[in-house]
């Protein structure tokens, strides 16, 4: 059983944790069952690169004995400092097959954020990319709990002296499936770091059975709740649904981000196969090539920031690709307009568009399905079986009545935040007895059930999928000679839906692209303001507030 110390879920509840006879559901379990049902048919593709579900079995057994080898002890936290390859879903495999903890790490975080991240994670090992090795390189001995580094080659340079090649932890030898000396439980746990409105990131804490469960159930054959696991440890349940391969699916957003890795993580699950792209940047006509030469059926995006600039594309080149195997494409984590849905809809009627409305904190809270029947409404969402809308005085808001509150749902959700009570106490309250996972969305309740989303109660801005938290941004501008106050605001964006814009208070001239090179020297590229505007004063209260919505319809203004 996993042990957790009071400070892991202090005042948010205690975790649902099973008894010591039973393992509960582990992906490694499922994946075991998959490769002993399928071991020919394709896991993983990456341009020429492909991997049965033989050889990635054999090769997370590898990796997984290595880590083990290494000194990563029961539950030890493995940082994933990758782009989108197929290592990230193999390393994936290995750390559930040894208890180790997956810990998403933003490739696109400066040092100081990298730092942050592995060291509030406890990271013992970090799998990197040659791409990544220079930044490695610059703030590893700030990481001092990092005792394993492992090389993943992608034709950038050559493997530091100081690390390992993944390829050949991977070749590892080993005797049957690997497994620590604690064996596995469903209580082994995924750590997966969001910025959301709490500032620096934090590690939101998921047992394994939780979240396999949780995404599981959408599927035609869910497994049981309980594992069958035979003698050898195989799910026959698992192996008997998985007759044949499975669906090919393409993830264009992240892995590191929740909407990716869960969708790949379920595909996998029903021995299907997860083609990445080589691109290390979205190219839009390097995702349709690959799902017209491959037959890809289904693909994960990030709402408008991602199906804009395909519904662009199949405009301008209606005749270029067929795009007859794909089938469903699901979204989650951004605004993906009725308008988007409905002219992507015009090119494959036989589409199934899923907008999915939850986060890395709560799954399943609602969904709403556009078809060639039509286009769902944007932001409007049919709850979830286990979704509610709470109001601040812990009351469920009623269907019709008008009321507003903040969306939650109960059932399985995360643990908590790693290492944070306060925020855990804050984001995952228990009411009437019921834990609900509550991230902070409001929104209203119509006659129908269906929810209408008006947004964060905060100035949290959302970029492209990604979270930025305001201050973060503010306490750096306000770091430039320049400047002595600053705001950072969200102004609406066709593509990104939204974009971070400064309203920076100066007693002298300011140059932008000074500005903003000044903030990207601090923090990851996207938290950058894109355009920077010049003000006398803030007009801060005396409590030292600011007036954000005054500052937003300002900065709209000046664009």
């Amino acid at each position: 059983m996993v042990e957790f110390t009071p400070s892991q879920f202090q005042l948010c509840g205690p975790p649902r944790l099973r008894s010591p006879t039973v393992s509960g559901w582990t992906y490694a379990d499922v994946y075991e069952s998959v490769a002993a049902a399928l071991p020919e048919a394709p896991a993983l593709l990456h341009g020429s690169d492909w991997r049965s579900w033989s050889a990635v079995d054999t090769r997370a057994n590898g990796l997984a004995r290595y880590l083990l080898d290494a000194g990563c002890g029961h539950q030890a936290k493995v940082a994933f400092y990758l782009y989108n390859r197929p290592e990230y879903l193999e390393l994936f495999y290995a750390c559930s097959k040894a208890s180790l903890v997956h810990v998403n790490t933003n490739y696109r975080y400066a040092d100081d954020e990298l730092v942050y991240i592995w060291d509030n994670a406890d990271a013992a090992a970090v799998v990197f990319q040659g791409a990544f090795t220079d930044a490695v390189e610059r703030i590893r001995h700030r990481v001092p709990s990092v005792r394993c580094w492992l090389w993943v080659d992608d034709g950038e340079g050559t493997c530091p002296e100081w690390a390992t090649p993944y390829e050949e932890a991977a070749a590892t030898s080993t005797s049957g499936a690997v497994r620590c000396p604690q064996g596995r439980s469903g209580d082994d746990l995924i750590l997966l770091y969001t910025g959301g409105t709490t500032g620096m990131p934090k590690g939101v804490m998921w047992r394994q059975e939780d979240l396999f469960l949780v995404t599981d159930k959408s599927n035609r054959i869910a497994l049981p709740d309980q594992p069958d696991l035979d003698a050898d440890g195989l799910s026959p349940s698992a192996m008997a649904r998985c007759p044949k391969p499975g669906p090919l699916s393409l993830p264009a957003c992240p892995l590191m981000h929740g909407t990716g890795l869960f969708n790949a993580l379920n595909t996998l699950s029903l021995g299907g196969s997860v083609v990445t792209l080589e691109g290390t940047r979205f190219d839009v006509e390097e995702f349709l090539d690959v799902i017209d030469a491959q037959g890809v059926k289904s693909t994960f995006i990030v709402g408008d920031a991602f199906a804009k600039p395909i519904l662009r594309a199949l405009n301008e080149q209606p005749e270029r690709w067929d795009l007859s195997s794909l089938r469903v494409i699901i979204s989650s984590g951004v605004m993906w307009s009725s308008e988007t849905k409905q002219g992507l809809i015009e090119h494959n009627d036989g589409l199934i568009l899923v907008d999915t409305y939850g986060s890395s904190e709560a799954v399943g809270m609602g969904s709403s399905v556009s078809s060639g029947k039509g286009a769902a409404k944007t932001a409007s969402f049919s709850l979830g079986a286990d979704a509610v809308v709470i109001t601040d005085e812990g009351e469920l808001v009623q269907p019709g009545s008008g009321d507003i509150g903040k969306v939650g749902i109960q059932g399985r959700t995360p643990v908590g935040y790693y290492k944070d009570p306060e925020k855990s106490a804050a984001t995952f309250p228990v009411i009437n007895g019921i834990r609900y996972s509550v991230p902070g969305d409001f929104a209203t309740i119509e006659a129908d059930g269906t929810i209408n989303l008006l947004g964060r109660g905060s100035v949290c801005i959302n970029s492209g999928g990604e979270k930025i938290f305001p201050e973060e941004v503010e306490e750096v501008l306000k770091l430039h000679p320049a400047i002595t106050d600053a705001v950072a605001v969200g102004i609406p964006d066709e593509r990104f839906g939204q974009a971070v814009t400064a309203v920076v208070e100066s007693e002298g001239s300011v140059d932008e692209s000074d500005v903003i090179a000044h903030v990207k020297a601090h923090l990851a590229a996207y938290k950058a303001p894109k355009r920077v505007f010049p003000v006398t004063n803030l007009d801060r209260a005396a409590n030292g507030k600011v007036d954000y919505k005054r500052w937003t319809s300002h900065a709209e203004a000046q664009v």
